[in-house]
């Protein structure tokens, strides 16, 4: 008789555990959580061999202007000097990190904030999955999904895809849009001072013109040119090439 109160007590106990709200909930959350990140993992996984059609910006940005001017070139049919240009101009150490460039962002930290450190990596985790706009929503997922793409993407596909989704101009998307748009030129004929350029008014498209360069962006395109060949020079421009 013991022993059998015994059992019905245990089966009690596993059943009330079984009933229990919290519990219940606390299963189904970490069920949902899994689901989220085999979903991340998968969508970021097919990202790496599946061009993007849009970006969530580029999407409200066709729907702004009734339409926007972007088309896929496959990294091998861009000048090799268009992209040495961007890296050099937006982050010179791309092929020395694993997302996140620790030296810029200590350097921007003790500079008040006033200057940038995303790296290539972070603006192409922004501009293909997340949104624009400076919220720590946004910061805190960029840094989570940043060594992901980094760990399953090569560097490669990484400033192929960075090329082609960036902005260059209200509506003008991508290096082939950017290279006709401001030269009359395909992205394979870019010289060395149009692509330093196109990389230089990368940081506000919209209030600079590759084509009709300020005073700024010419000695800035100077600046990346220069910076260019120190990279490709030094190997830093190798895995990307390579």
């Amino acid at each position: 008789m013991a022993k059998r109160s015994r059992k019905k007590t245990t089966r009690s106990r596993k059943s009330t555990a079984k009933n229990n709200p919290l519990r219940r909930m606390l299963r189904y959350l970490s069920r949902g959580l899994g689901i989220i990140v085999v979903g991340v993992v998968a969508l970021i996984a097919l990202g790496a061999v599946v061009n993007p059609i849009t970006t969530p910006y580029m999407f409200s940005e066709s729907r702004r202007l009734g339409g926007v001017a972007q088309d896929w070139v496959p990294l091998p049919d861009i000048a090799p000097v268009m992209a040495r240009a961007a890296v050099a101009a937006e982050d010179a150490n791309f092929c020395q990190h694993w997302g996140f460039d620790l030296p810029a962002i200590k350097n921007a930290i003790a500079e008040g904030g006033h200057r940038g450190a995303s790296t290539i990596s972070q603006q192409t985790v922004k501009n293909v999955y997340l949104w624009h706009g400076r919220t720590y929503t946004r910061k805190a997922m960029e840094a989570v999904l940043t060594p992901l793409l980094e760990a399953i993407w090569t560097k490669r596909r990484i400033v192929e895809v960075y090329l082609n989704v960036a902005e260059f101009d209200e509506g003008v998307f991508g290096v082939k849009a950017a290279a006709h748009h401001y030269f009359g030129v395909t992205p394979a004929q870019l010289s060395e001072q149009q692509a330093a350029q196109l990389a230089a008014i990368l940081p506000d498209p919209k209030g600079r013109s590759a084509s009709k360069p300020s005073g700024f962006v010419q000695k800035r395109a100077q600046a990346i040119r220069s910076g260019a060949a120190t990279i490709s020079k030094d190997g830093r421009s190798r895995c990307f090439e390579s």
